[in-house]
């Protein structure tokens, strides 16, 4: 591998700025370490207000400001990180676009819009990559309301070249008037794969007009590309363009070629021909992704590396590098590299980089449990050769790391950014008797919500489905999974496990794909949660959960409760599932997989709280013995497919008040079932109908807001709840 150390790029002081730099900091500075390569003090970047300043630099001055957009992507990664590698390759294509077309009467769609953070800097935006007090200033992702320049919020994938048929009908059928000119759907990095791609292509070329779709092949998805259309996208690359079949030429589509495509001139001069072209055409650009970086890089070189500015030694500003075309179909990432020590080529890490800020720390929830998940599933695959993970790309941010995979085998596959194709390919894969698990993120599983209705629900698939960073988040608006149960919780047919430890997370994972035929397996899907930050912060710290510790030991119930509604009914006792997890336990069955877990037995208040709410719930209960003396109630329901009666049913004795706690979406969500309970449920004595008051997220898009911040807003704290319940007495 090649050393990065010489990227020249120290933590501590790459962008530093003091004094009156400092307090003149902003739109267009430039900080001190990006120094232009013809040594005067001036800094094309700095002149960079819209894309007018772009096209009105010389033609020898492109590169040059390439040089400094690529060094500026290499400092920000470093202090901040970010989708830094497909960036890092877009660098000269954007700058083309911008160079050639003129935005924003020309329309420039970015898919998988992570690529658009180049086309940020050139439409005003540059001091958000350059001054680190503004990096929060935008979104990874294009954004109207930051800039008349994006044309949408994208975070998803496959989506763009529709968006652009529709642009181009509306400009077509309205003439000179529409007020649009060229319209231009930037795709690539993994997203061609995606089934609603090849739909845009299809009315793409049917539609007709004037329509330029640039596909950026940097021979990367998120990991690596897997599909049949790789092969012959392998083929026109080596060819130069010209082998056949041709898949966008099979569309009836117009199609070119461009082998340098991290070279700023020759893709002017491309972009240039196809300019108010009458007909579709498909630009295919190669790029390396991850293009900038020097190879493998350590702790230790960061820590090392001096402030002087990056040295490039090609035209391009590019170093070659030889983790490219390898033979090998599988190994499709040989750097195996962490997020924190990404290069250039077909390296998994170069995808998302971690700020150094990062380096060191623990896994967050989606790794940790992706990778316990992994572990209780790898020893299994000898003896069930239908146990299959699905991976519809992400693998490496959910914990499916690269050596997993590679163990896997065939006991592991990557469908390509296709959500959809997945969750019915798993079906398929459930009807012929084997055992699959599919595993991907919240936001991105709404993509197959008519998959988890038909192929899997109808049909009684026995699908496993992992619901990573599902809840409340600090994340974009476009990867928020405060939806999901909302979702998932009221699909027919469909079991949702809410669990809140590992121990009962591993135990509904076990049940959740006992073999087929098993005693007590699940006869349908089955979707878990994963756990998420409260979740492990509480399991890292039993403070965090005053009332059990974490520990649920057998205990005499209240007489107000029934022993049906305490210790699941005879079935997974509390004591065995926080304790040694059994076989039987884990295969105890859909009933007592369904049955709440009441953790403490009280009065006046029983707090229920589901999934990630759940510390909070214990946390409550403390804070109201401590300070009212009043010893609540506490439950934890487990899962959110349906309600326990026995329990909602024994509340009615001894409890004036039922709180629900949740960390999604209120309206449609978990808690209002319970209210609707004992509405519906109304008993003639008053007594025993109970106040029910629900916590939960509003029904809105958050960007980028703090979880602290997002539970304070909905209420979603200890204060918070415990004054709500105080005031109703």
């Amino acid at each position: 591998m090649r050393s990065a150390s010489g990227n020249g790029f120290d933590s501590s002081d790459s962008f530093a700025v003091s004094g009156a730099a400092e307090r003149t900091a902003r739109l267009h500075d430039i900080p001190p370490s990006i120094t232009p390569s013809h040594g005067d003090d001036s800094h094309l970047l700095s002149r960079i207000a819209s894309p007018a300043d772009v096209k009105a630099l010389a033609p020898n001055e492109l590169a040059e400001l390439c040089r400094e957009i690529r060094t500026t992507l290499l400092a920000y990664g470093h202090q901040h990180g970010g989708h830094i590698g497909s960036n890092l390759g877009m660098v000269e294509a954007t700058v083309a676009l911008h160079r050639v077309f003129d935005s924003p009467r020309d329309r420039i769609v970015f898919d998988v819009s992570h690529q658009s953070y180049v086309h940020k800097m050139l439409t005003g935006r540059a001091a958000a990559y350059l001054d680190p007090d503004r990096f929060s200033e935008v979104t990874g992702f294009t954004n109207p309301d930051e800039s008349k320049h994006d044309q949408f919020v994208l975070g998803h994938t496959g989506t763009s070249i529709s968006l652009a048929c529709g642009l181009a009908k509306t400009r077509d059928m309205e003439g000179p008037n529409s007020g649009i000119g060229n319209v231009i759907a930037v795709i690539g990095d993994g997203s061609l794969s995606s089934g609603v791609a090849f739909e845009g292509l299809n009315n793409a070329a049917e539609q007709g007009g004037n329509l330029i779709i640039v596909f950026n092949d940097n021979e990367m998805s998120i990991a690596g590309d897997f599909g049949g259309m790789y092969g012959p996208l392998a083929r026109l690359r080596a060819s130069g363009g010209t082998a056949q079949p041709n898949l966008f030429n099979a569309f009836g589509l117009d199609y070119r070629y461009v082998e340098a495509g991290n070279d700023v001139s020759a893709l002017v001069a491309a972009f240039e021909e196809v300019r108010d072209i009458d007909h579709p055409v498909v630009v295919h650009i190669h790029t390396l992704k991850g293009a900038g970086y020097d190879g493998e890089e350590t702790h230790a070189d960061r820590q090392t590396a001096s402030a002087s500015p990056v040295s490039f030694d090609s035209p391009t500003g590019v170093h070659p590098t030889d983790n490219v075309n390898h033979s090998e179909p599988w190994h499709s990432d040989h750097c195996n590299l962490s997020d924190h020590e990404p290069h250039g080529g077909q390296c998994e890490a170069s995808h998302w980089q971690n700020p150094d800020a990062a380096i060191g720390k623990p896994d967050d929830p989606r790794k940790h449990y992706g990778k316990m998940a992994m572990a209780a599933l790898e020893p299994r695959f000898a003896a069930e050769p239908g146990l299959v993970v699905i991976s519809p790309a992400t693998p490496g941010s959910n914990g499916i790391t690269h050596e997993f995979r590679e163990r896997a085998g065939a006991h592991y596959v990557d469908t390509g950014i296709t959500e959809s194709h997945a969750v019915a390919y798993a079906a398929g894969i459930a009807r012929a008797g084997g055992t699959p698990v599919v595993a991907t993120t919240a936001s991105f599983f709404q993509r197959a919500y008519d998959q988890f209705f038909q192929e899997m629900s109808l049909n009684r698939s026995r699908v496993t489905v992992l619901d990573f960073l599902g809840g409340l988040s600090g994340s974009d608006n476009t990867h928020s999974g405060a939806y999901d149960v909302t979702m998932f919780s009221n699909i027919p047919g469909a079991t949702m496990l809410v669990p809140t430890s590992a121990r009962d997370y591993l135990a509904d994972l076990a049940w959740a794909t006992a073999p087929a035929g098993s005693a007590d397996a699940p006869a349908g899907p089955v979707v878990i949660r994963v756990p998420g930050e409260a979740i492990l912060a509480a399991e890292r710290d039993a403070t965090l959960l005053p009332v059990t510790g974490g520990q649920i030991a057998d205990r005499p119930q209240s007489a107000s409760l029934p022993a049906s509604a305490s210790s699941a009914s005879g079935g997974i006792s509390a004591a065995t599932v926080r304790g040694t997890v059994s076989v039987t336990a884990q295969h105890a069955g859909a009933r007592h997989m369904l049955d709440w877990r009441v953790n403490q037995t009280g009065s006046q208040v029983a707090i229920i709280g589901l999934g990630n709410a759940y510390p909070l719930a214990e946390q409550t209960a403390a804070a109201l013995s401590d300070d009212y003396g009043i010893t609540a109630t506490v439950i934890d329901p487990r899962q959110c497919t349906s309600l326990d009666s026995d329990v909602l049913e024994s509340l009615r004795d001894g409890h004036q008040q039922v709180i629900t706690l949740e960390d999604g979406q209120l309206e449609g969500g978990w808690g209002e079932k319970v209210t609707a309970y004992y509405a519906n449920h109304h008993v003639s004595d008053g007594s025993r109908n109970p106040r029910v008051l629900n916590f939960g997220a509003a029904k809105e898009f958050t960007d980028r807001v703090s979880l602290g911040e997002l539970n304070e807003r909905y209420g979603l704290t200890v204060e918070q709840v415990t004054e709500a319940i105080t005031r109703c007495f």
